[in-house]
């Protein structure tokens, strides 16, 4: 991977963040350009970083993960936020979702698994572990209200190749060459998607595309990583 990959970590464990600083600039792909012990701090200074990534702890003695998520939904911010804590849980995964973090991952996640949910969320949005995946199918039951197009905004069939393989994790360039268009024509495609369905982002189609069994949550549990 040529591209470097420019990284913020807001977390007010100060040897914790040395410690991770270290293991990230050792990757010949990855750099520390940011950190901060608080999320006021870094609220205060993102809009003129240069990261596209933020590793966010949850739990803070000033400005929590969450203040920290809040603001950047509402402001539409361009980084992607892995939320990296020692107080993760399964359950808090819809909170995470509904708040449009990237990923969730508990803070004791192995250094090499670290590397390919950054990689990941860098390249193609958002990342789940297997585990989270599993929520996601069991509690999508029959009880929980699907979502529903009108029949006017019913999905094409192109739409649904995309959606298929944006839940697979492929990337718009990805798409493109398997479906032969443009990469321009396949976010043509997704904003189509995000407007007849009704979801904000990547991760509410993939919800959509198994509620309406357009693919199966069985099956990108087995995706490989």
């Amino acid at each position: 991977m040529d591209e470097i990959i420019k990284i913020a970590i807001v977390d007010d464990d100060t040897l914790f963040t040395e410690l991770l600083s270290q293991f990230i600039n050792g990757q010949e792909h990855m750099e520390i350009v940011y950190t901060a012990t608080n999320g006021d701090t870094f609220l205060k200074d993102y809009k003129t970083l240069t990261a596209t990534i933020l590793l966010l702890d949850l739990r803070m003695d000033d400005g929590s993960g969450l203040d920290v998520l809040k603001e950047l939904k509402k402001e539409a911010a361009a980084i992607k936020t892995i939320v990296l804590s020692t107080f993760y849980r399964r359950s808090f995964l819809g909170q995470m979702m509904k708040l449009e973090a990237n990923a969730f991952i508990p803070k004791d996640i192995e250094p090499e698994e670290l590397v390919t949910v950054i990689e990941t969320v860098h390249k193609k949005e958002h990342y789940f572990l297997k585990e989270q995946l599993e929520i996601m199918r069991l509690q999508l039951s029959k009880k929980v209200p699907e979502f529903t197009v009108e029949s006017k905004d019913a999905l094409t069939s192109r739409e649904t190749d995309i959606l298929k393989l944006l839940c697979q994790q492929f990337t718009t360039k990805e798409i493109g060459e398997q479906l032969f268009i443009s990469p321009k024509t396949v976010e043509t495609h997704k904003t189509n998607l995000l407007l007849k369905t009704g979801v904000k982002n990547t991760a509410g189609l993939v919800i959509y595309a198994i509620q309406n069994k357009i693919v199966s949550a069985d099956d990108l549990l087995l995706l490989d990583r």
